[in-house]
């Protein structure tokens, strides 16, 4: 979540929007008090699609997926 005073916004407000569309919460407030959110249309929305994470992931343990011990009970 994101929140910038209604003169931030007024400045950057391109940006902003970016960001809402990326999914991100935007809150415009007034000093500290929340206002208003900035929300894209639903139909405005970027979609999601495979790959967009990619290079986010820098590094994932070999063990990532194996089987917790405290669960071994659990497992059949």
């Amino acid at each position: 979540m994101t929140q910038v005073t209604i003169h931030e916004a007024k400045t950057h407000l391109s940006k902003l929007i970016k960001k809402a569309l990326a999914g991100e919460e935007i809150i415009i407030a007034k000093g500290k008090d929340p206002l208003v959110r900035l929300d894209p249309l639903p139909e405005k929305r970027q979609q999601r699609r495979f790959g967009g994470a990619k290079g986010v992931i820098e590094y994932m343990a070999e063990d990532f997926d194996a089987p917790l011990d405290d669960f071994k009970d659990y497992m059949e």
